[in-house]
């Protein structure tokens, strides 16, 4: 069957931090640390994975209060402020605008955008962020974690707002943050950020009693690709105009990258950690690392999968590929 090579991004080196420590050389510890420890444990026996992901964020007054009223389902949930007040009804979306004065945040981004040139549009004055767990968290816990983790995060900084939505699977809180500080400056969201508040959300969830890890995918063993927004809704339209094929033909396999290196790449970091762990003295856990270790697979394309199973071509879903178990 025909491999596929993935080029994993340069942001993504840290990933494999966890388990690369269990290697010998320069700057690597000879013994886990008891977090490591704990940390790898939740990782091998696949401990529920917390999810935060931005949803977008308004860039105008108007999109900031529809936002409210859609994560209040107008104003029907309750949503809890940043000095623990907790509110209900119709009108406390706008009220929310006023009182954060986002009309003033929003003339000073005009402000500088007009003082410095940039012809690119408003910058955001909220962050919408998600705040997600499988099913069978509890829905309490979980808020209970989330107002700990915003507290801890942007406290005295950011005004937020949180509501709890329990109508799905899966429980999660919409977190609202205001972009701009309220001693000048403004939050800009990286990739760091959020390695960081999944790692905060995590152990606040820990703290509730809820069991809860957040190790990088390909740590774990799955290894995604995801193409932009654009070609993946581009492919389900139909076919590309002609003038559109050569920039479709980017986006195929020959230009994604590396994804064999990298999965053998974890396979082999997670054989040091298990030998690191034996050391220690840490026998168990060093065999479930081990059999964790041989679950690791050589990834298969969704296409692949497919025509494994005699769907020739598939679904038209965006690929994804991952190491099978």
């Amino acid at each position: 069957m025909t491999r596929h090579p993935f080029r994993i991004s340069e942001d993504r080196k840290p990933a494999l931090d966890l388990v690369s420590y269990g290697r010998r050389g320069p700057g690597r510890p000879e013994r886990f640390s008891p977090e490591q420890v704990a940390q790898i444990a939740r990782t091998v026996r696949r401990a529920p994975e917390v999810m935060v992901k931005v949803s977008g964020g308004g860039n105008s007054l108007g999109a900031v209060v529809a936002h409210f009223r859609y994560i209040t389902r107008k104003g029907t949930l309750e949503l809890e402020t940043d000095d623990g007040e907790r509110v209900i009804g119709r009108e406390v979306a706008s009220d929310l605008v006023d009182d954060w004065d986002l009309d003033i945040d929003l003339a000073l981004d005009r402000w500088d955008r007009m003082v410095s040139g940039r012809r690119t549009s408003t910058a955001k004055l909220v962050h919408n962020i998600v705040l997600s767990m499988p099913a069978g968290t509890s829905p309490e816990r979980l808020l209970a974690a989330s107002r700990e983790f915003a507290r801890e995060e942007f406290a005295l900084q950011h005004r937020y707002a949180l509501v709890l939505h329990t109508d799905q699977d899966h429980p999660h809180v919409h977190l609202v943050i205001s972009a701009h500080k309220r001693e000048g400056g403004r939050l800009n969201v990286r990739k760091a950020d959020l390695r960081r508040w999944r790692e905060q959300f995590a152990r606040q969830l820990r703290r509730q009693g809820v069991e809860a890890n957040a190790t990088p995918a390909q740590v774990r063993g799955r290894l995604t690709d995801h193409p932009r927004d654009g070609a993946y809704w581009a492919t389900q339209r139909g076919p590309l105009r002609p003038e559109a094929r050569h920039h479709r033909r980017k986006l195929g396999p020959a230009s994604l990258g590396r994804i064999i290196d990298t999965a053998e790449r974890v396979q082999g970091d997670w054989f040091p950690t298990g030998r690191t762990l034996q050391a220690q003295g840490l026998r168990d856990l060093a065999s479930e690392a081990e059999q964790f270790r041989q679950s690791l697979r050589i990834p298969l394309t969704r296409y692949e999968r497919d025509a494994a199973r005699g769907r020739p071509g598939g679904d038209r879903s965006p690929r994804q590929l991952e190491l099978l178990r």
